[in-house]
């Protein structure tokens, strides 16, 4: 048996479509992919796997309680070694809206482009595999 040392992303968006698009994005970036479809579900399972989450990728606009940047803002706060990239093909961000250590994507958005914005904005220390390697 192999134990997968793929870092985890944790995708977060009410749409179905986007998520399954996302998840096959990030998983073939070189992350394992555990989603939710919104804000507040995501803040119900973090705590019991934050410590293997690298990556948070999340909408803005959700149902629930929490949208997108009030995740951000938590997660940032709460758990400050994840990676935060927000996106949003209706709002940008406003200044305070998002953690210092975010950054925003806006929609719609290629596997190219996620992969460039990840591979450009994550420490290396960070990224999987496929996103080391030059394109």
């Amino acid at each position: 048996m192999t134990v997968s040392t793929d870092p985890n992303a944790l995708i977060v968006d009410d749409d179905p479509i986007i998520l399954m698009d996302l998840d096959g994005i990030l998983s073939d970036a070189g992350f394992r992919c555990v989603e939710a479809d919104n804000g507040d579900d995501a803040k119900a399972l973090l705590p019991g796997q934050a410590h293997s989450i690298t990556l948070l990728f999340s909408d803005v606009e959700m149902p629930g309680g929490t949208d997108g940047f009030a995740l951000a803002r938590h997660v940032s706060s709460s758990y400050p070694w994840i990676e935060i990239v927000i996106a949003s093909g209706r709002i940008k961000p406003e200044p305070g809206d998002m953690p210092e250590n975010a950054t925003f994507l806006g929609k719609p958005f290629s596997a190219r482009m996620v992969h460039e914005h990840l591979r450009e904005r994550l420490p290396d220390g960070k990224k999987p595999e496929p996103l080391k390697q030059a394109v």
